[in-house]
């Protein structure tokens, strides 16, 4: 059994050994707890494996702006992969962004990403456009990906994808409890994340 909910401080630790095994450039302790505390349009996500103790495994962020839903993160930890938890994530964060009322999403992918980017399309995402050298750790190019309209016909096609992810997936969405009350900030915070965005299932 697994739980969608918000990300709290101490999830840093494991988010941040899932994202240093997912990306060759992750994102600093500090980039996390701003997003957590201090960045009101962010929404950060983890997925939360049942058991004694429990383990997070996978993660994800979005940023929602003036009805734009953009997805800045996503990952599973490599032992988790293919079982359908990104596909969680990602839904867990586009439902969210239809609650919270976003009228669009938007994210960026490496083209190399093959199994992501199948992942987006499944849930009508279209590339619209290359953005070359996007990826600074080895300039390469990523797709810009839209999904257009969140409109009362998407989220009747979205309903039936969720209906069927929660039956081949056992897991619990605790997204519409809100964020958590922000902690204290760190008292060496200093930065915000990346403007280098990653993308993977």
């Amino acid at each position: 059994m697994y739980t969608l909910r918000y990300m709290r401080p101490g999830d840093i630790p494991p988010v941040m050994a899932i994202d240093q095994l997912a990306f060759s450039t992750p994102w600093s302790a500090n980039s996390y707890l701003f997003e957590i505390n201090d960045n009101r349009s962010a929404h950060m996500v983890v997925l939360e494996r049942a058991g004694e103790p429990p383990c997070i495994v996978g993660y994800g962020g979005m940023w929602l702006i003036e009805g734009e839903a953009h997805i800045s993160t996503i990952a599973t930890h490599p032992d988790w992969r293919g079982q359908g938890l990104g596909e969680v994530l990602l839904g867990g964060m586009v439902r969210r962004s239809m609650a919270l009322g976003a009228t669009y999403s938007v994210l960026e992918v490496r083209v190399s990403n093959v199994p992501a980017i199948n992942l987006y399309r499944k849930y009508e995402f279209q590339i619209v456009s290359l953005r070359k050298g996007y990826y600074r750790d080895n300039n390469e190019d990523a797709y810009l990906m839209h999904l257009a309209p969140l409109d009362a016909a998407y989220a009747e096609r979205f309903a039936a994808r969720w209906r069927a992810l929660q039956a081949r997936v056992a897991f619990s969405d605790l997204l519409a409890l809100g964020r958590p009350a922000a902690a204290n900030r760190s008292p060496d915070f200093g930065g915000e994340p990346s403007n280098d965005p990653t993308t993977a299932p």
